[in-house]
């Protein structure tokens, strides 16, 4: 079959359970670099099983489907694929271990055109099974590099990029990322081999494997959380942003910050590459 962006819209993915534990969210926090600093006890709730917390950003790969542009009905050119934009709306505190589950659907295709490719929008709501209650809303926009040009609607309904300020930002953090970053947080179950193998990187236009954006996210994540809200990561309320360039592992992610009162600006950059790599960051806390 070719390229149906209507056939993507009224596709079925079922539901998704998943039970997690305490093992899981320090993988999870180990996957997005923290621990490095065994002596940093504000970092070491996220990481040692004594007084758990849980990063904000776990709740992308709670209940996820897996790779499903790679699943041969798409007929997605999933080596092109490169994840654009997330947003999550938190409804209530992650538990450090719990049962889950949600349903993915896929709300908007919209052509790019050839040269850019289709912007594919999908979302999920991760519900706690044992308290019926939801715990999140993850929406998720990937550029399917290979499938523009096919004649559809080129507009899409996601809103608007927010703002950055052009004045310096009111605080800057940089964490370091391992040269084996990758490898560590696709055990969280993102396996997109463009993630670990040089062969499927080079055949996508890259020099090496790249950071999966999620991982990316969930440095950024900590830098908001360590910088903002003194590692109390239940004062998260809502964020999205736009990937704008891939790290590759091993380097320096600078995220800048703007306040205004509960509403923070921000954006990423690779320190090595000298270039925004996530872009009209938005963090709402209480």
């Amino acid at each position: 079959m070719s390229f149906n962006p209507e056939y993507l819209l009224k596709r079925e993915f079922g539901i998704i359970r998943q039970t997690y534990t305490e093992k899981d969210c320090i993988l999870y926090a180990l996957g997005v670099g923290m621990g490095q600093d065994p002596l940093d006890e504000d970092c070491l709730r996220y990481v040692y099983e004594d007084g758990l917390k849980v990063l904000p950003s776990q709740s992308v790969v709670m209940a996820h489907p897996g790779f499903w542009a790679k699943e041969e009905d798409m007929d997605i050119d999933w080596v092109k694929v490169l994840h654009a934009g997330q947003e999550i709306i938190f409804h209530n505190p992650i538990p450090t271990a719990a049962t889950v589950e949600a349903t993915t659907r896929i709300t908007e295709v919209a052509d790019k055109g050839e040269k850019f490719g289709a912007l594919i929008t999908s979302d999920r709501v991760v519900k706690d099974v044992e308290s019926g209650k939801d715990l999140c809303t993850s929406v998720t926009t990937i550029l399917a590099r290979g499938n523009g040009g096919y004649g559809g609607d080129r507009k899409s309904s996601a809103p608007k990029p927010y703002a950055i300020p052009t004045s310096e930002p009111d605080e800057v953090c940089d964490l370091p990322t391992l040269p084996q970053q990758a490898l560590i947080y696709r055990l969280s179950g993102d396996y997109n081999p463009l993630h670990a193998s040089p062969s499927v990187a080079r055949n996508a236009g890259f020099n090496a494997p790249i950071l999966h954006g999620l991982c990316t996210f969930g440095v950024m994540t900590h830098a908001l959380v360590k910088t903002c809200c003194d590692y109390d990561s239940n004062r998260f309320k809502r964020m999205r942003l736009r990937f704008s360039a891939p790290v590759y592992p091993g380097e320096t992610i600078r995220t800048e910050i703007w306040r205004n009162g509960k509403e923070i600006a921000f954006r990423c950059k690779s320190l090595e590459q000298d270039k925004i790599v996530i872009n009209n960051g938005y963090l709402l806390i209480d």
